[in-house]
């Protein structure tokens, strides 16, 4: 092929790569890489394009085709993306040099509880998202009769994950990790979501960009 004819080539290549970002819309932003790989390929499983930029903080921007956008959303919500950031009890006892109340500190160790509780079921295979609320009450040791400890667990799995077998396991989590609290004083919520089925079914993979440019 003459030089000629390459430099056609490469300028059509280059009008495409334009014609498409100009065309796109930003799905998600202040995502970290793992979050944005994991949009970007269950995207590409679906056969659609997908655009990954990174900004100047290091949070990165995911967008696709106009046309696209409600697919993409659909798709997303299907797969629990993107997943949420959960705080550790380190992170929400930071201080910031205010002095907390007694109310104050017992909200927080609950908050922190919840969230090292939703962290650790939403890491188990198939689950899509997971929510732990507690309820704890701050019971009056002269009461007569007190107010036992309860707590619900929410989960979105995959519809394929017979996570009805591991209902006693994630109440034996719970359980186990907040004191006063009993297995049978956790109520567990289950969500299946069947999975969206792959528009490309010849399995190739579809084009995503990163920094601009459609790989």
């Amino acid at each position: 092929m003459n030089r000629c004819g390459v430099r056609c080539r490469v300028a059509l290549v280059v009008a495409s790569m334009l014609v498409l970002q100009a065309c796109s819309v930003e799905l998600y932003s202040n995502l970290n890489q793992r979050q944005a790989n994991e949009i970007v390929a269950t995207l590409m499983r679906h056969g659609i394009p997908a655009q990954r930029e990174a900004g100047k903080d290091g949070k990165m921007t995911v967008s696709v085709q106009k046309d696209r956008f409600a697919e993409a959303m659909a798709i997303l919500d299907e797969s629990g993306l993107p997943k949420q950031e959960f705080q550790t009890l380190g992170d929400v006892f930071k201080r910031d040099g205010l002095v907390s109340s007694p109310v104050e500190e017992r909200a927080t160790m609950i908050y922190g509880l919840s969230q090292e509780l939703s962290q650790t079921i939403s890491d188990i295979d198939g689950v899509l998202s997971a929510r732990v609320h507690l309820v704890l009450p701050e019971n009056d040791p002269l009461r007569q009769r007190l107010v036992p400890s309860s707590a619900s667990v929410f989960i979105r799995h995959r519809a394929s994950v017979p996570m009805n077998e591991l209902i006693p396991q994630v109440k034996m989590l719970v359980a186990k990790g907040i004191a006063g609290l009993t297995y049978d004083n956790v109520s567990v919520t289950l969500i299946p979501v069947a999975a969206a089925l792959p528009e490309n079914a010849t399995g190739e993979p579809g084009f995503t960009t990163f920094l601009g440019l459609w790989l």
